[in-house]
């Protein structure tokens, strides 16, 4: 995700807490955070893929999702 949509993130959070939202704001931030939530499970989800654990033994095997 861009740096100046995480931006645009906080600057409505924070008028959020200072002077309240239109309803277009509101609709805006509401995209925005699912925006960078999908982004964020992205990552996290690219990061497990390529994560392997190394037994005692020596051996390496890929993580498996659960099911």
């Amino acid at each position: 995700m861009e740096q100046s949509k995480i931006d645009r993130i906080n600057a409505l959070a924070k008028k959020a807490k200072t002077e309240g939202l239109t309803e277009a704001e509101t609709a805006e931030r509401k995209a925005l955070r699912e925006e960078y939530i999908a982004a964020y499970r992205k990552n996290l989800r690219t990061q497990l893929d390529n994560m392997v654990i190394v037994e005692p033994n020596g051996e390496r095997r890929k993580l498996k999702p659960k099911k």
